[in-house]
């Protein structure tokens, strides 16, 4: 059968043309070999087609390499992100810690001061802690953690390591009502450190000041002077600081001046207060004599016994 002129021809039909262009082919692939390896022809056609073929392999990689890299980049966000979320807590915790013993820190001092003003009393003391404060204009009362159990009674000073806070006023079971000096209701015998001058210094209604009214013209007062416990009534200690002079002024008619102090006692910070239990020496007027006589008609004898 005849080949169609648009057919081609293969390699290995038989016949004696297929033969020879067979053995053309074999031929000139031995010269290529035997060419290429005595001088290294076909290596630089090869670099210069890998060249131009490097492309093309890079550009059919590169949507793998994206979405490894994608890949990649998303595992590494969610790492950094839960990374840096555990360093925030850890750091909040740090920080929270920090806080604490800063508070304990304070605490512990406070105690301190506290032990300290105990030791060098030579009073029996009672430490207790605070656990309500009303603040109100007209109330100025703390509550400790300290009442009738513990031996508290109505009337017992209350210091802290800087100063006179006030008195109890009221004795619950477990628990003890404080009024402080700067309530409007409570008075404080004092006397002026420098001069001995002796007054009264009452609450103003806020926390940070003391008036001193109807002090003589003649008096001996300045800016600066301290204020200490005269011990005049009985329930406080004399000697304890009670706060500072900061203004004096006239009052209107002229023959007074009235002064306010600024108390030395932390009223808005304190943590821990000491309850004084005795006051040896009492400064004040004696208690009444118990009644001296001949016996009554109902305490005398029976004649007829």
């Amino acid at each position: 059968m005849a080949i169609a002129s648009n057919d081609s021809a293969p390699l290995f039909a038989t016949g004696a043309s297929s033969t020879l262009r067979l053995i053309g082919y074999l031929a000139l692939a031995i010269v290529l070999m035997v060419a290429d390896h005595r001088n290294a022809y076909l290596t630089r056609v090869r670099w210069a087609l890998s060249v131009a073929i490097e492309p093309v392999y890079r550009v059919a990689a590169m949507p793998a390499q994206i979405a490894r890299q994608a890949g990649l980049a998303m595992a590494d966000r969610e790492q950094l992100t839960e990374t840096n979320a555990k360093l925030s807590e850890q750091l909040l915790l740090a920080q929270a810690r920090l806080n604490r013993l800063a508070a304990l820190r304070e605490q512990n001092q406070r105690l301190q001061e506290l032990l300290d003003v105990q030791h060098s009393l030579g009073l029996g003391v009672q430490l207790a802690k605070i656990i309500d404060v009303d603040t109100d204009p007209f109330r100025h009362r703390l509550v400790v953690d300290a009442g009738a159990r513990q031996g508290i009674e109505v009337g017992q000073a209350v210091l802290d390591a800087h100063g006179v806070m006030g008195q109890v006023v009221e004795v619950l079971p477990n628990t003890a009502v404080v009024m402080l000096i700067t309530d409007p209701t409570h008075a404080l015998p004092v006397v002026v450190e420098r001069s001995g001058l002796r007054t009264i210094a009452r609450g103003s209604g806020t926390l940070d000041t003391l008036e001193l009214p109807n002090i003589p013209i003649s008096g001996d007062c300045k800016v600066g002077d301290r204020l200490l416990t005269s011990g005049l009534g009985g329930h406080f200690p004399a000697g304890f600081p009670v706060g500072e002079i900061r203004a004096i002024s006239n009052d209107a008619s002229g023959m007074f001046a009235a002064a306010q102090a600024t108390p030395d006692a932390a009223l808005d910070r304190a943590g821990e207060v000491l309850i004084v239990h005795e006051l040896p020496d009492a400064i004040g007027p004696p208690a009444p004599a118990p009644a001296s006589g001949p016996p009554t008609a109902d305490a005398a004898p029976d004649s007829r016994q």
